[in-house]
């Protein structure tokens, strides 16, 4: 991996882990029962992915599909890229396996957007990113 791919994924990651979440405080912080078992979908991850991902503008987010899909986001520290981003939450199941992140990426290059390989390292970051959160949520929602 060259040096701006390595860059780039460094500057995905820091937005992502950094301001992810952030923006989404004013959501509950543990989630009732009823609303563990009424998606289609785990809703740990659910909330863990849009969480995540809120760092972008969402163009869809349904929680019946769980699918999620961003707009171009270009870190303002990076603006000569962008990125856009696609998770989809498969299983009602709290599994590594019920989720799928996959993204594009794109870098300005003569007065046009470019499409650029996104490194398989960034997508399993954002993977991880998700799960932890997604087993905090579940962690701080059992009575203990």
């Amino acid at each position: 991996m060259n040096r701006l791919h390595t860059t780039a994924a460094a500057l995905l990651i820091f937005a992502v882990a950094g301001s992810g979440c952030a923006r989404n405080r004013n959501l509950p912080s543990s989630l009732a029962p009823s609303r563990v078992t009424t998606l289609a979908v785990n809703s740990y991850l659910w909330r863990a992915a849009v969480d995540t991902v809120s760092f972008a503008p969402l163009l869809q987010a349904n929680s019946s599909s769980g699918v999620i899909i961003t707009d171009w986001y270009t870190n303002p520290k990076a603006p000569g890229e962008r990125v856009k981003l696609t998770v989809a939450v498969l299983d009602p199941d709290l599994r590594a396996d019920a989720l799928r992140v996959s993204g594009a990426r794109q870098v300005y290059q003569n007065g046009t957007w470019v499409d650029a390989p996104l490194s398989a390292a960034t997508v399993q970051k954002l993977e991880d990113i998700i799960l932890t959160r997604a087993r905090d949520l579940r962690r701080s929602a059992v009575p203990g």
